[in-house]
Formats: C-alpha cells, sequence, structure tokens
C-alpha cells in the first residue's frame, strides 16, 4: 500500500516544475543517506539485512530445519 501510495504522489509531483525540484532534492537527500549507511566505520560490525542468514554454520535455524544447511 506504501509503494502504490508513493507511486500516486510521485506522479502527482512530477506534473509541476516545482514538484519535479522537490522530487531531485527528495532523490539527492536519499541518495546521500544511503552511501552514509553503506559507508561503515571499520570497528563497527556490519548490519543485518532481513532475510539474511548468519554465516555461521552451527547457527541454530529453527525447529523446522532439521539437519538441513
Amino acid at each position: 500500500m506504501k509503494r502504490i501510495l508513493q507511486l500516486v504522489f510521485t506522479r502527482w509531483l512530477a506534473r509541476t516544475p516545482l514538484g519535479m525540484v522537490l522530487l531531485g532534492i527528495g532523490w539527492l537527500f536519499m541518495r546521500r543517506r544511503r552511501t552514509r549507511k553503506q559507508q561503515q566505520p571499520a570497528g563497527s560490525p556490519p548490519l543485518r539485512e532481513p532475510g539474511r542468514r548468519s554465516g555461521n554454520p552451527s547457527a541454530w535455524r529453527g525447529p523446522a530445519a532439521g539437519n538441513r544447511r
């Protein structure tokens, strides 16, 4: 639902020159935010993303995993 609302709002803003300027500023802001998020200090552990498994083969994966690896 959020993506649909974003699409509708973006298309509505893109109809005017002022809206295009606002979209460009928002795009630049989000781009800088993403690059800052990816550039972490060397001492900090990497952030985990949803859906990614641990690299530890002996990590507990729940009751349904059984002996699967």
